[in-house]
Parts: C-alpha cells; sequence; structure tokens
C-alpha cells in the first residue's frame, strides 16, 4: 500500500516600493499597494478561484481524496484586505473536513536562522491567524521554503508539533527513499520527505517540450506512483499552489491533468490519501542527521538562494539588528513593517546567482536586476531605522553614497 499525501504552499509577499534614496525621511509608503493587490487578483483569477473550485468538485466526487495547504500570514492578509472571496473559497475546502492547514511562520521569514524568539513569535501568530480564519489548529510544521536542520527539528518538536516537512534530497538521504518517515537526530519527530522528482514533474516539467516524458498523461504519472506499492510507504507531492494556472497555465492542460488525476490513482486497489497528520504516524525508518539548512530551491537545495551573496547577507543582519530597538519602542505598527521586510522573498529578488537557476529568480523577480532590489530594500530599512532612532533628520546623501559604495564592490 502507498499513500499519496498532497500538499500545497500558498503565498504572497508585500512587494516594496520602488523606494528611492531621496524618499528617506519623506513618510513615503514603503509597500506597494497598487501593484499587489494587482498581482493577488492576477493570480487568483488564473491559479486560487479555478483549483480551489476544481479541488472542491474532486473531494465531492472522490470523499477519499485529501490535500494539505499552508498558507502565509502575509497571503491570508491580502486576501482578507484586497479580495475576501478568494479567503472564502479556501474556508469552504476546509469545512469539508478534506483539508488539513499545515503551521509555518507569519510573514514567511527565515527568522529560524537569526532569532529564535522572533521565530516562536511568528509562529504563534500564525497558528493564531489559522485558529480565526478557519477554526482549526495545526499540528504539522512547514517552515519557509522547507529550509530544515536538526536545530529545527528540535525546537518544533519542543513546540509540541507532531511532525516537520522538509525536501528528500539525495544528497542527503544517500541511500534511502523519501518515500519512507524518517526522525530528526535531536529527537523523535517524524521526518516527511518531499519526492522531490515526481513533484517536480508537475511544479516544473510539466509544459517543457525538451523533456523526455513530455507531454505527461494522467495514466502515465498515476503509474509511477503505483510503482512506489512494495518499495515505500508514502508518496509526498509537495509544491507551490500557483503551479496551477501560474507557473503552468491553463492551456498546458493542467486542469485536466489535476480534474483526472484523484480518480486515476484510486484506481489502483492498494492507493490511498493521507493527511501529513497522518503520515507522521507511520513507522521512522532511520534518523536524519542534518547539520546545515537544507531547502528545496535550486540545484544546491541550501539557502543560497536568499543568503548566497554578500547584498543579502548584509541586508539581512542589518534587519535583524534592529529587533531588539523595535521590539522596545512597543509600536505595533513599526513592528508590522519591520516584519514585512523579514518575508523571504525580498533577499530572494537580491539572488545573483548564473544559467538554469538565474532564469527561475529572473522570473520571480520584479525589479529590473538584483542590484535594485537591494538597494530600494535598504532605502526602506535606512527609513525605517531613522523611525525607530527617532531621527529628526537623515543625511540623504549620505546614505546614497553608502549604498553606492556598496554596489561598486559587489559588481
Amino acid at each position: 500500500m502507498v499513500s499519496v499525501c498532497f500538499y500545497f504552499q500558498v503565498h504572497q509577499p508585500f512587494r516594496l516600493n520602488r523606494y528611492k534614496v531621496f524618499d528617506i525621511g519623506s513618510n513615503r509608503d514603503y509597500f506597494d499597494e497598487e501593484k499587489n493587490e494587482a498581482v493577488l487578483r492576477k493570480v487568483a483569477k488564473k491559479c486560487y478561484l479555478p483549483t480551489n473550485k476544481l479541488l472542491l468538485s474532486q473531494i465531492r466526487l472522490h470523499p477519499e481524496f485529501k490535500i494539505s495547504f499552508s498558507f502565509s500570514g502575509v497571503f491570508l492578509e491580502q486576501c482578507e484586505k484586497y479580495m475576501p472571496e478568494v479567503l472564502e473559497s479556501f474556508q469552504e475546502l476546509v469545512k469539508t473536513g478534506n483539508v488539513e492547514i499545515l503551521a509555518e511562520t507569519y510573514y514567511h521569514s527565515l527568522a529560524f536562522l537569526y532569532s529564535e524568539t522572533e521565530f516562536e513569535e511568528q509562529v504563534t501568530m500564525h497558528m493564531d491567524t489559522i485558529k480565526r480564519l478557519f477554526n482549526v489548529t495545526p499540528t504539522v510544521f512547514r517552515n519557509t521554503e522547507l529550509i530544515y536542520q536538526n536545530a529545527l527539528a528540535r525546537k518544533i518538536e519542543d513546540m509540541g508539533f507532531k511532525a516537520i516537512l522538509l525536501e528528500g534530497w539525495d544528497n542527503i538521504l544517500k541511500w534511502r527513499s523519501p518515500n519512507f518517515v524518517y526522525k530528526s537526530l535531536l529527537g523523535d519527530l517524524p521526518l516527511l520527505c518531499k519526492n522531490y522528482r515526481l513533484s517536480d514533474d508537475v511544479a516544473f516539467r510539466f509544459s517543457n517540450k525538451e523533456w523526455k516524458e513530455h507531454p505527461l498523461s494522467v495514466e502515465k504519472y498515476a503509474s509511477w506512483i503505483n510503482e512506489v506499492n512494495g518499495t515505500g510507504d508514502t508518496v509526498n507531492l509537495f509544491m507551490d499552489y500557483e503551479t496551477f494556472g501560474e507557473h503552468q497555465w491553463e492551456s498546458t492542460g493542467i486542469f485536466e491533468f489535476l480534474r483526472l488525476l484523484p480518480g486515476a490513482l484510486l484506481q489502483h486497489p492498494d492507493n490511498n490519501f493521507k493527511f501529513p497528520s497522518e503520515i507522521a504516524e507511520y513507522p521512522a525508518r532511520d534518523v536524519l542527521d542534518i547539520h546545515e539548512p537544507l531547502s528545496w530551491a535550486d540545484m544546491e537545495r541550501d539557502v543560497s538562494a536568499w543568503l548566497g551573496n554578500d547584498m543579502q547577507k548584509s541586508a539581512i543582519k542589518k534587519l535583524y539588528a534592529l529587533e531588539t530597538y523595535i521590539k522596545e519602542k512597543n509600536n505595533p505598527e513599526l513592528l508590522h513593517l519591520w516584519r514585512k521586510m523579514q518575508t523571504s522573498d525580498h533577499f530572494y529578488y537580491m539572488c545573483t546567482k548564473w544559467f538554469s537557476d538565474g532564469d527561475v529568480h529572473k522570473y520571480f523577480n520584479p525589479y529590473d536586476s538584483p542590484y535594485d532590489a537591494f538597494i530600494y530594500f535598504m532605502n526602506v530599512f535606512k527609513d525605517l531605522q531613522s523611525k525607530i532612532e527617532s531621527k529628526k533628520e537623515v543625511d540623504v546623501c549620505q546614505e546614497k553614497n553608502q549604498i553606492d559604495q556598496q554596489i561598486k564592490q559587489l559588481k
């Protein structure tokens, strides 16, 4: 018997304005409200609303069908602000009882790598938001971008979660299969590994006409999953929800593929669908020792997509260095602004990777270059810093010279 576990990440960041150095001290909004609303409406039309409708129909047709979601808090915040109908469509799915919601950091941040206190506060915020909006309490954790390491497992277990998701990367698993449950080195927390080959066949390769398996039929894909029977306990299919309709357009046939997939998988008598919390009950087959952060991004599966160059490292270190000062201010508005700047996307936009990974980063980057992303971020940072320090004046010329110098050094 093999259990199929579907998990979808749903996230949209609050994108920054193109904040120029002469905007520092001007009280200009940090975030581009017009763009953020426009992007949410576009993706909702292409992905969220039609995919939710499709999944709801499949749950009604196949009561055995189960799926799970992780919603970033900033995504839910935008839904409440711009498109309540999107939130309502997710709430309708959850009410079926066939959907499990996972916990994560509210701001889709890298907080665990820099501040366990901030990390725990964001997870608590996220749990409270999920309880308020969906009336459920998550029991399984999914960290931002599936970032995982031994120390995180220990923290998550201490916080009372029953399992955590991570990338089933060959360099980590070695001879092991991602189709079993493992446990962490520093405790007994169950580890649910993504089957990245089968997940990425849909998320990244589905419309690639150069791929030898193109076009990918439901029958072919179901046969690959069926082959796991007898050689694994579970197939964990983890992917961005925007795969459906946004990354893979409707014209590729992705919606028809998704519509037919549950029925095709259930035709095999030994297949079933499980929530992550149910997969966590399966026996752990071995211990995984993962010291350095592992993620689901790029070829390296590390954190270099967000922290791989000096711009990224400088920006995020300066940001987290404000934690003590901003919390001492006891100003909820400033705290919320600072936390929205922690969203991992801001640092992803600063990525300077080359070759195949570079194409991915360019696709998701709203700026003309990673250097622009760094400049705008640092300008916003300087303005926020001035608010925290209650400076009466900001020497914008000095700030501009400092940032220009950093860019020259990095280039």
